[in-house]
């Protein structure tokens, strides 16, 4: 049973296959004529439950199977109506009778009339809504491919979502081409209905003329009837799998079901109602108008429009009443504070700032708040797991809290109370960044992105498709934002390596190798000058997740030199891999070098004072060195990648001192940091 179940198709297919060939009597062809409008009426409701085409990506297929089960049909009542003298089972009996209403002329015209209709009207649009679907679904797919990898590199989804997304991308191209094909099946099978019933027509008539002694007007009502009715019976299921087709390939903008959205599309517009009515109303003074009829219609409409009317000016008044209630309730905390902080002692509570938070704007309220499903929060957490996965620190909790001194669609990001960032979003559209060259334009409101400056637009979501065909990488506000913060947290994260979460590091080295813990701390290293090397490692960008190795170099290290810079070398030398795995790509890593007179230069002006070492370079060759530096990070921001200046162990860290405040974002490596098997490409050598 389960295998007959498992191959019901296939064995559908195969039966469908010999209606063509073997003669069905009019008993079975009733059973199959009504399985066959049953499959169409499930086909055309399920087309209109659904939210997106992929809930129904069978339907391609299914079109083809249900055309050839309506042909087999169409075979086996036409041998009958030709054999049997139109007797081709009650069913066809039923619906000729029906329309012919003894009048074989107009019968024709009404058959004729749907036929046209399903031909040029619902299948002649879907045709067309399914090839520029097609069309606009294959070129869309590189943008979205781009927005994807923009996530995913930002960290704003998992490689597992990534790969859903691509796959969904996929199949939606899949889908719109095979409906592009689909709808020629439909268009085929219109065409193939008029010739089937010309030939039961004609035939009918002439068979009947020939092989009985029936007179020309009994036979030609005996064969319209059996000829429209098997008309019918074919094509009012075409017509209910063609306004399926449409439907399908029309459902790229809707957020529900079909129900759904006429139902609350039409609710939210009582006004247009009521005045529907009143000018239905009004059409019964012209003469000669079924005044009853339209009384009807016009009072239903105006009730229906008033009743409308009142539940929003209800829901309305219920939200003026929560507001009050929300303001009343403020007003009653801030009365309790002030009796609060009339004790001193707890003004002290108030002393203290958060290491990260976020303000931002009424406006962007619903994406932060999880009642109104705002995602922020989940985004958030997901971010912070990457990045201790990736470099070893725990970034600690973001607060985040709305401020009425902000503009309603700004935010502000804070480290340890001060800002540090800033931008701006509107809620309602997308941001498209532009590409190099784009394809065309896009109308929307000139902008910068935050976290790395591209000039971008913000677009309305009715654009967002012909962005995505033009080349932008179309980005939702959320997005937006949350990339804006992580790239923040990630320039500072040094800044919040507090004392406490040093020794939550240890903490969990500790439960496996406790002796090597012990042994660094604090005979030979005390826990603040560890959090100055953490510090320094987090700050260029090295992770630390490696915590055993970074301990076992500081035992190695640590008594004989005393210096944190030179421990701290000595940790990023035995963090080589880590780094090589950080900065390299493909097995090749991009790199500007020194030229060899010009570390030189740089060693002898190493001068030592109080503060330490440091670089006394003069200020022309300082100014020769910057203006070529500059010139090469254009080069790797055209390769994408970071830029890295490869150096010297002896001036490594005195050469980033100098160019930090410069080019934060310019990463120094010596090459004691490189794994040997990487192959280093020079793009560019920095001379005097």
């Amino acid at each position: 049973m389960k295998k007959l179940t498992k191959y019901a198709v296939s064995l559908f297919v195969i039966l469908i296959v010999l209606l063509l060939i073997i003669p069905l009597n009019p008993f079975l062809l009733d059973v199959f004529i009504i399985m066959n409008i049953s499959i169409s009426l499930v086909i055309l409701l399920i087309s209109m439950s659904i939210r997106e085409p992929l809930e129904f990506s069978i339907f391609p297929s299914l079109l083809l199977i249900t055309t050839l089960f309506r042909l087999g049909i169409n075979v086996s009542s036409t041998r009958n109506i030709l054999m049997n003298q139109g007797q081709a089972g009650q069913v066809i009996k039923s619906f000729g009778t029906f329309v012919l209403q003894g009048n074989p002329v107009v019968g024709f015209i009404i058959f004729l009339i749907i036929v046209l209709v399903q031909f040029i009207v619902i299948t002649k649009g879907a045709e067309r809504v399914a090839e520029v679907a097609a069309r606009f679904t294959l070129d869309a797919m590189p943008g979205k491919q781009m927005a994807i990898d923009a996530d995913l590199s930002s960290g704003l989804i998992t490689e597992q979502d990534a790969r859903m997304r691509r796959q969904k991308i996929q199949r939606e191209a899949d889908f719109y081409g095979a409906m592009d094909g689909a709808t020629k099946i439909v268009k085929g099978d219109a065409v193939m209905s008029l010739i089937i019933t010309a030939i039961n027509l004609i035939g009918g008539t002439a068979i009947g003329m020939v092989m009985s002694d029936m007179a020309f007007t009994e036979v030609l009502s005996m064969y319209s009837i059996a000829t429209i009715g098997d008309g019918l019976v074919s094509q009012i299921p075409a017509l209910l799998i063609s306004t399926a087709t449409g439907m399908i390939v029309t459902r790229a903008v809707s957020e529900g079901s079909l129900n759904d959205d006429v139902s609350r599309q039409f609710m939210a517009q009582p006004q247009a109602v009521m005045i529907t009515g009143f000018i239905m109303l009004i059409l019964m003074l012209v003469p000669g108008m079924p005044k009853i009829q339209m009384l009807v219609l016009g009072g239903a409409l105006i009730a229906a429009g008033y009743t409308l009317s009142r539940k929003t000016r209800d829901a309305a008044r219920l939200q003026e009443v929560q507001a009050v209630k929300q303001e009343e309730e403020q007003q009653r905390k801030t009365a309790d504070e002030g009796e609060y902080f009339k004790d001193i002692n707890n003004v002290y509570s108030m002393i203290g700032v958060d290491p990260i938070e976020m303000e931002f704007g009424y406006s962007l309220i619903p994406l932060v708040d999880e009642s109104s499903g705002g995602k922020m929060i989940n985004r958030i957490v997901i971010f912070r797991r990457q990045y201790a996965q990736e470099m070893g620190v725990v970034i600690p909790s973001i607060s985040l809290r709305d401020s009425s001194s902000l503009n309603t669609n700004q935010y502000i990001i804070k480290i340890k109370g001060e800002e540090v960032a800033r931008g701006e979003i509107l809620v309602d559209y997308y941001l498209a960044l532009e590409p190099a060259d784009p394809a065309g334009e896009v109308d929307g409101i000139e902008t910068i992105e935050p976290a790395y400056g591209i000039p971008s637009k913000w677009i309305l979501p009715d654009n967002k498709e012909m962005a995505e065909i033009y080349g932008y990488t179309v980005i939702d506000p959320l997005s937006v934002m949350i990339t804006h913060l992580s790239e923040t947290i990630k320039s500072h994260a040094y800044e919040v390596i507090s004392r406490q979460e040093v020794m939550h590091l240890l903490e969990n080295v500790k439960k496996s190798s406790q002796e090597l813990v012990d042994e660094v701390f604090p005979g030979i290293m005390t826990y603040g000058s560890f959090q100055k090397v953490l510090v320094s490692l987090v700050k260029e960008g090295i992770p630390v997740k490696d915590m055993e190795t970074i301990l076992e170099t500081i035992a190695d290290v640590g008594a004989a030199v005393k210096d944190l810079t030179q421990v701290t070398e000595a940790v990023r030398v035995a963090l080589k891999r880590t780094i090589t795995r950080r900065f390299c790509q493909g097995g090749q890593m991009c790199v500007l070098t020194l030229d060899a007179d010009l570390e030189k230069t740089f060693v002898a002006s190493l001068t030592k004072g109080e503060q330490g070492v440091y670089s006394a370079l003069s200020p022309d060759i300082m100014q020769r060195l910057i203006t070529q530096v500059d010139e090469g990070v254009k080069k790797f921001n055209e390769l994408s990648q970071d830029a890295v200046i490869l150096t010297s162990q002896v001036i490594r860290v005195y050469l980033y001192r100098m160019l930090e405040q410069f080019y934060p974002n310019v990463y120094v490596l010596s090459f004691q940091e490189i794994a040997n098997n990487v192959q280093i490409q020079s793009i560019g050598n920095i001379t005097l």
